[in-house]
This record gives structure tokens, sequence and C-alpha cells, in this order.
């Protein structure tokens, strides 16, 4: 059973335990399917956020529930609530819920100095943030905690997920050099000297995670992300090929030089690249995807969203986390300057 079959993990990943043999029920609140699933595959409906509801769609047990949408303790609560008819389970965690070892994390990187540095590769025995209710990474962090304790009564396999990247995504961040190659931009600024890396994780790489899994219930966290690192300016050079366009990097040392200049989606001033020993080993984990090879269908789907509507009307989402990532004007006035 698939909760949040068709966001946009789980629609990969419910095609990809169908292929493998698994009878599939792809939970989700509308009741939908994707039109690249098997014919066997059944649907339900029910929000997570109501027990009786999901309960009941759970009816009599399953071998393996996959949780795609679990955010905080009290979903960890509701998972391990159902133990007595859920073999094991799969849950879609992050890799925010990682602290360096001067206790920063993703909720101090606005502070002075307040960016996490983490060791490269980051192992997934790197401390955590401490559970609360104060942010999505410590929310994850009391997931996570509540489902390993609870793991005699469910084995749960989390799947800390990095930058997540496919069609379907609400926050695409190939957004922010799509749009610029669509509008015709041909030079770009880039933050750090365009070396900042934030490990991508494609969405067919988690869905192979998560039907690993499912053969092989466990109680482990594992980090999720694809095989390669890219820096911000290797992503760009690879969107501009896929898009058949030449554009000019200008690469500024350090911090972007205004609020709305040079600072994308993926620009952080320390690596984050995750370590998949564990995966490989426990999991017989191997890649079976790369960046650069699933940007066509990622970049095809973001031009259909974009086609005829303003970019925040398309992706509210990506506004609300980000801001205005296409002030022209402000870029402009700045390399006049």
């Amino acid at each position: 059973m698939v909760i949040g079959a068709t966001g946009q993990i789980g629609r990969v990943a419910v095609g990809a335990l169908a292929t493998d043999g698994w009878e599939v029920t792809a939970v989700s609140r509308g009741g939908g399917r994707d039109a690249s699933w098997p014919d066997g595959v059944r649907t339900a409906r029910a929000d997570r956020a109501d027990d009786s509801a999901l309960a009941a769609a759970i009816g009599d047990g399953c071998d393996v529930l996959v949780d795609m949408v679990a955010y905080g303790p009290e979903h960890a609560r509701q998972l391990t609530n159902l133990a007595g008819r859920v073999g094991s389970a799969v849950v879609v965690s992050s890799v925010s819920v990682y602290e360096d070892d001067k206790g920063r994390n993703f909720d101090t990187q606005e502070q002075p100095d307040g960016f996490p540095e983490y060791p490269v590769p980051l192992p997934e025995d790197q401390r955590t943030v401490a559970p609360a209710e104060t942010s999505y990474s410590t929310r994850k962090a009391g997931l996570e905690r509540e489902l390993l304790a609870a793991a005699d009564e469910l084995p749960t396999t989390l799947l800390r997920a990095g930058a997540i990247h496919g069609p379907h995504c609400r926050t695409p961040r190939e957004l922010y050099f799509v749009k610029r190659n669509l509008d015709g931009r041909r030079r770009r600024v880039l933050a750090y000297g365009g070396e900042s890396r934030f490990h991508p994780a494609s969405v067919h790489n988690i869905a192979e995670l998560v039907r690993l899994a499912a053969r092989k219930p466990g109680a482990r966290a594992l980090n999720a992300v694809d095989p390669d690192a890219p820096t911000v300016a290797e992503i760009a050079v690879a969107i501009d090929a896929v898009m058949g366009v030449e554009t000019e990097s200008v690469l500024v040392d350090g911090p972007a030089p205004a609020e709305t200049v040079g600072d994308t989606p993926w620009s952080v001033p320390h690596p984050v690249v995750c370590d998949m020993t564990a995966a490989e080993r426990e999991l017989g984990y191997r890649a079976v995807a790369r960046y650069a090879e699933t940007l066509p269908d990622t970049i095809a789907w973001i031009e259909r969203q974009l086609a005829g509507r303003d970019w925040r009307e398309a992706y509210p989402k990506m506004f609300q986390n980000y801001g205005d990532l296409f002030d022209y004007a402000a870029e402009d006035a700045w390399l006049r300057a």
C-alpha cells in the first residue's frame, strides 16, 4: 500500500512495485491513478490526516506500507498504531534532519555563518536535529525517532531524500534555469563561483530504494540521492544542452551579490553531498538514473506547466519558498555596474 501515490515520488514508486510483482493499492486524497501504472494497480481514496479513513483503506492489512507524505511524530504514531496489520514500512524522510558538529543545520542557515558544514560524503550516522514542532526538519526528525524506536512493532526503512527532481514536482529547482532560457536570458549570475553542490535525488532512484526496501524489511535510515552530485554551474550547462541554448555564466566569489541576484535554489556555501554506501551494502542498491539523463522529462514537464501562465501561478509553492527568482531588473542593474 502506497500513501501519497499520486505525488511526485509516489507515481514512480507505485509503478516500480507493481512491475516487481507486488499487488499494489495506491492511496491518495483524490483516489486517482497514473496512466503509466499497470492495470492491476488498485486505487483508494483517503486523507492520511484522517486516521479512520486510512485505517479503512488498509482494511485487513498489508505486507508493506509505503508512506510518501509523513511529516511529523503524529504520523509516526498513526503508522505504529497500525502495526498489527502492517508487516513493515518504508517512509520518505529528508537530508534536512542532519546537523553538523557545531549544531548548525538547515534551520540556522540564515544566521551569520549558520549554514552547516557536513562531512563529504555525509553518512547516515551524522547527528540529527532534536525533534520539535518548530520546523519541517525538526518534525521529520521526530517522525524518524518515533518510528525507529518502534522497530520491534513496525520495522521501518527511512529514506533521507536530497533535492528531489522529476516531473510533477511543486518546487522544481530546475525552473530557475528553464524559465531564464525560455525568456531569452543569455547571462546568468552564480554565487559561490558556481561550485555549490546540493545532492539531487531522482524520483526513479528513490523508487528503486523503495522497491528494494520493500523486499528486505528492516529498521534503518538510509540516504536517498543520485550517484552524482553536480555543481550548480554543471546543472546550468546540462539544462542549456537539453534546451539547445548557450548561456554565459557570470561567477561571483562568495554569496549572492544582491538579494535577488545569483542566489539559485542550489546555492549553498558548503557542499551537501551524501554517502550511498549503506544503501548499497544493506539493500544491494544500484542507481537506475543519473541527473543529466532525467533532465529532458523534467524540463518538458516544467515547460508544459509554464505555457501561457505566470510562473507564480504555475508554481505558487516555489514562489512561497524562494521569493522572486526572476528579478531581471536587479540582475541587469548589477551586471551593468
